[in-house]
């Protein structure tokens, strides 16, 4: 049997479960996930291998059709991207959700491969979700639309198969032994971005940024260092909480949850600054890695 070796890119609206799919898929924690919007910034790689394959899974952010600001538009890049060199295009929607025409027209135009990846099914009843089946039929090929709960990992391996079913014949891109293009200080930053997502509401968690200064391994801990930038003085104040009790709480979360990631003792330094309007300025961007020079 000849190897097989592909992109698989994964795109949808926000929110549509993008990221626990990778995740469920790769049975690991490399993208963040949460309930609200908007949480995937960045592209990312994960390598699923074996040795007769490799799959190289892209999770994007969520379409957003009207960016209000550059953050938002350097995501959209990301996105336009993975139309540009995906094997295979995976396009998720949540039941009930309508097929987006636009989307589904520009997956026509580039004549890749693709499923049409209905995920959170254990939100809706039978009769219901095979009434909704019918109904993106009339738009997509029955024999591509693929009912999922990444969350609870139901038909999860039978998609793996599908894609790998759909894969090219070529030589791994990565070495087998890397399961994601990104460093470990980017975990660092999207794992306390993923708890101040949690931990805080409104405008705060989309006003944040955060950057890993340090990262030293000893033989019996991990030092980390890290700051977390906001847009006004205001918003830090929040994140300090009164008498330092929220970043307390925070620092605290995202230790134990870097502590499980990492596999062992983490000490965790966080600060705050501020950044003025840092999702609208090129040069922020580029020092926080979303724009190349």
């Amino acid at each position: 049997m000849k190897h097989k070796a592909g992109f698989v890119n994964i795109i949808g609206n926000p929110n549509v479960g993008k990221s626990t799919l990778v995740n469920s898929i790769m049975q690991d924690t490399l993208a963040i996930a949460t309930a609200k919007a908007q949480t995937t910034r960045h592209r990312i790689l994960a390598m699923l291998n074996t040795d007769e394959y490799q799959v190289v899974f892209s999770d994007t952010p969520g379409i957003i059709k009207e960016p209000k600001y550059k953050l938002q538009e350097q995501m959209m890049r990301f996105v336009h991207t993975a139309f540009e060199d995906a094997d295979i295009l995976l396009y998720v929607i949540e039941q009930g959700q309508s097929i987006d025409p636009d989307t589904l027209k520009k997956i026509h135009d580039t004549r890749i491969p693709f499923l049409l990846i209905v995920n959170k099914i254990d939100t809706s009843d039978q009769t219901k979700l095979e009434q909704q089946i019918e109904d993106y039929a009339l738009h997509v090929s029955k024999e591509l639309i693929v009912p999922i709960s990444a969350l609870h990992h139901f038909n999860v391996d039978n998609l793996k198969q599908l894609i790998i079913d759909r894969l090219p014949e070529s030589e791994a891109y990565f070495d087998k032994e890397e399961i994601t293009d990104r460093p470990a200080r980017f975990f660092v930053t999207e794992i306390i971005r993923e708890n101040i997502l949690n931990l805080f509401t409104k405008e705060i968690p989309y006003s944040v940024e955060v950057v890993c200064h340090a990262f030293k391994e000893s033989e019996t801990r991990l030092d980390i260092q890290c700051t977390i930038f906001t847009e006004r003085e205001s918003q830090r104040a929040i994140l300090i909480g009164k008498g330092g009790q929220a970043i307390k709480r925070l620092g605290m979360s995202a230790r134990k949850q870097l502590e499980k990631f990492f596999e062992q003792h983490i000490y965790l330094d966080l600060s705050i600054k501020v950044s003025k309007d840092w999702r609208k300025n090129d040069s922020s961007l580029k020092q926080f890695g979303y724009k190349e020079d």
